[in-house]
């Protein structure tokens, strides 16, 4: 059975379709809802299209439903970084950008590279995912609404007024830590893995817990490069004939979230891992700067938290050497 390509482009009240017939393109928009999914299915069987590889963005929640929507259908379904798109769109000379030419440019991507297929989360993780990423939006907005505080202002009602809703905020953030714990000791597998994290020195309850709420399943993943690349934070080099040597960065094309989440965890690994420490000391001794020793100790720990799920042997120095995830 001939499989077609369908590229979607994901809003937040509509999605557009791009359908690839024979190298004709046919175009369509939907309301992004349950009955928008149920007229694409009947559009794709007026155009023959029984079995498709459908193409997203992760865009966030926006796209979530109808990604499970046709998963459900027995569709094969791919969701890619957008950056690898964007990339895509360059490597065309693409000038237009509409969401009609976005959907045929993302099926034209998928066409062409075939992206790996996706799957739904379970819902542990799911809701893992959510509450942790909701303790971060009221973490922001404590110190937004403490910066304020601080910022000089003398009008009374306004001082008060900040330090009333601190004092919520502090309540709020209270409660969702004790949730997120709460939601793994209520899930054993959650709950092996966070024992498994916290084995690292410089990872604490809260830091797994984060880790697990932006990495659904290790075995995604092929090597510890691969979760150091999710994460964004493997090199960018830029090196051309004998005199073009700018200054290596990290690639920041990844998880925001996971980068922030061991950004704490990396200071600490810094002064007190057995593995992270002397490696930490070494590029400093050969001139790194600090932030760049940060950025590093962020890469090691999650070379360490690949070897210790993958293994599922919790932090020993002499084994993670032995298995080549502490090299």
């Amino acid at each position: 059975m001939i499989q077609h390509t369908l590229g979607i482009d994901i809003s937040k009240d509509t999605f557009d379709v791009t359908l690839l017939v024979d190298g004709i393109s046919q175009h369509h928009q939907f309301e992004n809802c349950s009955i928008g999914y149920k007229h694409l299915s009947v559009w794709l069987r007026k155009n023959q299209a029984v079995q498709i590889h459908a193409c997203m963005e992760a865009t966030g929640q926006y796209g979530e439903k109808l990604a499970e929507y046709l998963y459900q259908q027995g569709q094969t379904v791919s969701v890619v970084n957008p950056h690898r798109i964007k990339a895509y769109a360059n490597s065309k000379l693409r000038r237009n950008k509409t969401d009609k030419a976005d959907s045929e440019l993302i099926a034209q991507y998928c066409s062409r590279e075939i992206p790996g297929k996706w799957s739904p989360p379970s819902a542990s993780f799911r809701d893992l995912q959510a509450l942790v990423r909701r303790l971060d939006d009221l973490q922001n907005n404590y110190q937004q609404e403490s910066n304020r505080l601080q910022s000089g202002t003398t009008t009374l009602e306004v001082v008060e007024d900040l330090k009333d809703h601190l004092s919520y905020l502090q309540e709020k953030i209270a409660h969702i830590k004790q949730a997120i714990q709460e939601h793994i000791d209520a899930n054993p597998e959650l709950k092996r893995r966070q024992s498994l994290l916290v084995s690292i020195p410089g990872i604490g309850a809260l830091t797994a817990a984060k880790v697990l709420g932006e990495v659904r399943d290790i075995c995604e993943f092929n090597s510890s490069r691969q979760l150091a690349a999710y994460a964004g934070v493997t090199s960018r080099n830029f090196y051309s004939g004998t005199s073009v040597h700018k200054k290596s960065r990290i690639s920041k094309m990844g998880n925001t979230n996971l980068r922030k989440a061991l950004y704490m965890s990396a200071i600490s690994a810094k002064k007190h891992n057995p593995i992270v420490r002397p490696f930490c000391q070494r590029l400093s001794a050969s001139g790194k700067k600090p932030k760049e020793v940060i950025c590093a100790s962020i890469h090691k720990l999650l070379h360490l938290i690949y070897g210790i799920l993958k293994s599922g042997v919790p932090f020993d120095p002499n084994f993670l050497i032995k298995r080549g995830f502490a090299s």
